[in-house]
């Protein structure tokens, strides 16, 4: 039988690779798709939202065409978790015609493209490509990893930067591995910024990688699949920085969890959230909530001080009505967020 073809989706946090799963899955041209989704945070809200999209299948011989991997970086537990559940995945194989793999924010893709190379993954799956999810805005604003010739100078002029901020080496690493860039959110640049955004892009890729614009995940299946590229037997051109060192994470970098089973009101808790980011580092803000005197649950998403909300679907009559939000930042303490939060309501 011929191996079955494995897209790795990464990117950094916030960029969209979760609206580009959903996007795809929604118009999956008859293909039968098996995701694999690793979060940072513990509660499962990119699985949540994933199932939301309701044309994942959900039966008897195949139970968990999604599957949530929820401790951690991919690349520090693809020993322990990615195994077991490639495994199980393959046993499927015959009712598959690919996997997609939807990478934590926080991941470095080269570790796990060599678990491919495992002989009991590489006789049955092949990475076919990996395509990088690029935030256009955030780089126009030089936010984060935006502007990297400011953080060089940055890090030279203060002595307590001793070394490349994790953050860095993570944007670096997925656009090195990439066969195809995809830049999102390309509706809030000028035509202008887009355009030096891209030019800064293609300064660090690889010969014969483009980039592309894409709105709201909206691309067709054909761009992101069928690369051919077997990518676990040409990591040598893909260079990365856990080549050069052991891959550390950022002890730094933490998620904290709030979960309410009190209704709020939507627009004073956008209000809260928006004072929140600006006095705290909070990278990115993902969750549902239970809004007072609606039937519906209300998703929100935040990427900096950029909060987007929008009601998906009703409360179901067995689950419980909870507000569950997770905060994925920099030193970020429990006590005080919940504070900021749910503080006066």
């Amino acid at each position: 039988m011929h191996k079955i073809p494995v897209t790795v989706i990464t990117g950094f946090l916030g960029a969209g690779k979760t609206t580009l799963v959903r996007h795809l899955l929604q118009n999956n041209q008859g293909r039968r798709i098996a995701v694999v989704v690793n979060e940072f945070g513990e509660v499962g809200i990119d699985g949540e939202l994933l199932r939301s999209c309701q044309v994942c299948e959900e039966d008897e011989t195949l139970p968990d065409n999604i599957i949530e991997l929820t401790n951690g970086c991919l690349c520090c537990t693809v020993q322990e978790e990615f195994y077991p559940t490639m495994k199980e995945l393959l046993k499927r194989r015959d009712r598959l015609d690919c996997i997609l793999i939807e990478t934590s924010g926080l991941a470095l893709p080269k570790p796990l493209i060599q678990a491919f190379r495992w002989q009991e993954i590489r006789n049955y799956a092949t990475v076919d490509g990996a395509i990088a999810v690029v935030d256009c805005q955030a780089l126009a604003e030089g936010k984060l990893v935006g502007d990297l010739d400011a953080l060089q100078t940055q890090r030279a002029a203060d002595p307590n930067l001793e070394h490349e901020t994790p953050l860095e080496e993570l944007f670096e690493d997925q656009l090195a591995c990439a066969d195809l860039i995809l830049l999102t959110k390309t509706d809030l640049v000028t035509a202008r910024e887009q355009i030096k955004v891209k030019q800064r892009l293609k300064a660090q890729l690889r010969p014969g990688v483009k980039v592309v614009a894409t709105h709201d995940g909206k691309i067709a299946p054909q761009v992101l699949l069928g690369f051919n590229a077997a990518v676990e037997d040409n990591l040598a051109s893909r260079p990365s920085h856990d080549d050069e060192e052991e891959h550390e994470h950022d002890d730094g970098i933490n998620a904290v969890q709030l979960i309410s089973e009190q209704a709020l009101d939507p627009k004073k808790l956008i209000s809260k959230l928006q004072q929140l980011v600006q006095k705290l580092e909070i990278y990115r803000i993902k969750g549902f909530v239970n809004v007072a005197n609606k039937p519906m649950r209300l998703v929100l998403q935040g990427v900096g001080d950029h909060l987007e909300s929008y009601y998906d679907r009703p409360w179901q009559s067995q689950e419980q009505r909870q507000t569950r939000l997770v905060f994925i930042g920099r030193d970020l303490a429990q006590s005080s967020i919940e504070a900021a939060v749910f503080g006066s309501i």
